[in-house]
């Protein structure tokens, strides 16, 4: 129906008077699914769990303090004291089970008394939230993917260290070692470290220990992992190996010069598609005792070069082809490793999205197992919003050889504008509590298709 311009337009030239009242208005109405989901998850409870060895009975427990930690980053706040600004909001006063909200120095004193066994029971909650899902999905195959993130800090803080540091040169960092499960594109475990070590430090037990995990949990299932050249030794690869895990790993050209010469004789090249070629080979490194099937690809060069070409002492380089090496125990074809590997682009933007949705980046302390807890609390509320997504959504059936997500996530920074972030009223007419939303039928839709599907859970 088409409307006149005088039905559209209206002048509005006054200003209105504002009055502050206590009217249980909440700015997060869109809490109510998390709400829902906590309670399914029994999260509250099993926080509480975490920190009974603390042996201490505050008016606000430590789990409470962390369940509000994961609240805060679910609504897009970084700084502790930015609590203030949602205090007296009743939505998140029910979700988190209060009548008032700690203040600032409550919160840091009490991340400030967490210990290291603290923060290993939250990263046990965290893993096993995860195998959860994996379990209820009854997935055929799980893709772990290991790789390491700076987190840079500007303060001393406690386990930070000047090291390797891409954009902030110079800055004392962390730099974690991340498991991330491709399928449901969530995380799965980390291991902490300081910030100038290399990054296989600590790689191998913490890898078997991600495995061991999900094997003990699922006996029947696949487990698959890309390791970028970092990853790439004799023991990692035979232990894996061992324990039925299919992985490709790239392989480092400074180590092993000899893969440079077996480049320059080969003649053949295999076709993948217009720009990729390839050939395989089993081979080793002398020192190794076992051979693997070692892909070579090179791709065309998408770039201009001018001037004279830079001299490489180990990798191969010309004016047509990038080169790189894969390493595999898998059966597939070339082609399907190649992509296979090349999925591991996806776990970058797994961080790219927790850091700027969820504040994997940010480290609010100088004390290490605040700081731990922090980004352990950062990766669950990631998680929670994969979460809510996977059990409102069905699957993608198929896999693809790049093993990419089987759900089309939504960023939980989108989450927020168009779900959690609407205002509403808790009020009880006849005595029945109801939240009463503007009528956007985008946010009644959305709203509603996630309560249902929450409500069907079991």
């Amino acid at each position: 129906m088409k409307s006149s311009k005088a039905e559209i337009h209206a002048k509005y030239h006054k200003i209105p008077e504002i009055n502050f009242q206590d009217q249980q208005l909440t700015s997060f109405s869109g809490l109510l699914i998390f709400q829902l989901l906590f309670s399914k998850i029994n999260l509250k409870q099993r926080l509480k769990t975490c920190f009974r060895h603390l042996h201490v009975t505050p008016i606000f427990g430590h789990h409470i303090i962390v369940l509000l930690l994961i609240v805060h980053l679910l609504l897009g706040f970084r700084r502790l004291r930015e609590v203030d600004y949602y205090r007296d909001d009743p939505l998140v006063l029910r979700l988190m089970g209060l009548r008032k909200l700690p203040d600032v120095a409550t919160i840091s004193r009490t991340l400030s008394s967490m210990d290291e066994f603290s923060v290993k029971n939250v990263r046990t909650l965290t893993t096993g939230l995860v195998v959860e899902t994996l379990t209820r999905l009854n997935l055929p195959r799980a893709t772990l993917d290991f790789d390491g993130s700076v987190l840079s800090t500007k303060a001393h803080a406690e386990g930070t260290a000047v090291g390797f540091n891409k954009n902030r040169k110079g800055a004392r960092s962390y730099y974690p070692l991340f498991c991330t499960v491709a399928q449901t594109g969530q995380f799965f475990d980390l291991h902490h470290r300081p910030g100038n070590v290399h990054d296989s430090n600590g790689e191998e037990g913490f890898m078997f220990d991600c495995v061991m995990n999900l094997k003990r949990e699922m006996k029947n299932i696949t487990i698959e992992s890309r390791m970028d050249s970092a990853f790439f030794s004799e023991s990692i690869l035979n232990e894996l190996d061992c324990d039925g895990v299919f992985f490709t790993a790239s392989v480092p050209f400074e180590r092993f010069p000899a893969l440079k010469d077996i480049i320059r004789q080969r003649k053949r090249w295999r076709t993948i598609d217009s720009q990729t070629s390839f050939f395989e080979t089993t081979w080793k490194p002398k020192s190794w005792v076992c051979p693997y099937r070692f892909v070579f690809i090179r791709t065309k060069a998408g770039k201009q070069h001018k001037g004279p070409l830079q001299l490489h002492l180990f990798e191969p380089r010309d004016f047509v082809y990038d080169y790189k090496v894969i390493v595999t125990n898998k059966k597939q074809s070339a082609k399907s490793i190649v992509l296979f590997h090349n999925g591991r682009g996806s776990q970058e933007a797994l961080f790219a999205d927790a850091k700027n949705d969820a504040g994997l980046a940010v480290l609010p302390s100088r004390r290490l197992a605040c700081n731990q807890l922090y980004t352990l609390c950062a990766m669950m509320a990631h998680n929670l919003s994969r979460e809510i997504q996977i059990l409102s959504e069905k699957p993608q059936i198929k896999t693809r050889p790049k093993r990419p997500a089987l759900w089309s996530f939504t960023k939980l920074d989108t989450l927020r504008h168009r779900i959690i972030q609407h205002a509403g009223r808790l009020t009880r007419p006849n005595g029945k509590l109801t939240l009463t939303m503007s009528t956007n039928q985008a946010v009644r839709d959305d709203l509603l298709h996630f309560m249902d599907a929450l409500q069907d859970v079991a």
